[in-house]
């Protein structure tokens, strides 16, 4: 059996002839629906001058002047004037403070994590120390900060390295 190109195969029945291109609506017709529209507006605004009611054009013309309304202040309530004259006496206590404040923000066994730590703080602005303990488990070695007068001053410190991402330090009282 043949092989059939029906891609590149050109129908029998089709007529070679071009048709003639669509017509354009005719450009009177546009101006004539201008003009059409244009008459009508100005027809609208002859209308509308020619019978305007003279009286109302008077008065919109010459304003009366209106008498001024006089405003009513409310008078302030008694009470409200005792609040104002009123003196408030509140007593302070003074808190006490349970003592200096030490922070510590980590505990390694080996000294070159610790300085690590001590380096990325000072990186943060904020002086830290490197404390050796030894115990029943070994020698550690303590990252701290301080002491600190108030525990507001240790907790300021520590939202500082919490924003460059040193988390984790405790606050606590120094002995």
């Amino acid at each position: 059996m043949a092989q059939h190109d029906y891609i590149n195969k050109k129908p029998a029945n089709r007529k070679k002839a071009k048709s003639a291109p669509a017509k354009k609506p005719f450009p009177i017709l546009l101006v004539l629906i201008v003009t059409l529209l244009v008459a009508g507006f100005a027809y609208g605004l002859w209308f509308i001058k020619n019978n305007a009611d003279p009286e109302l054009v008077e008065k919109q013309a010459n304003p009366v002047p209106t008498t001024p309304v006089e405003v009513v202040v409310p008078r302030t309530p008694a009470f409200i004037k005792e609040i104002r004259n009123h003196e408030i006496q509140v007593e302070v206590k003074e808190l006490e403070q349970k003592g200096p404040y030490v922070m510590q923000c980590g505990s390694f066994r080996t000294y070159p994590q610790a300085e690590s730590l001590k380096a990325k703080i000072a990186f943060a602005g904020l002086i830290s120390e490197i404390k050796e303990t030894t115990g029943s488990s070994g020698i550690w070695y303590k990252v701290r900060l301080g002491p600190y007068k108030t525990k507001r001053q240790a907790e300021s410190d520590k939202n500082k390295l919490k924003r460059v991402k040193i988390v984790g330090c405790g606050i606590w009282g120094w002995t």
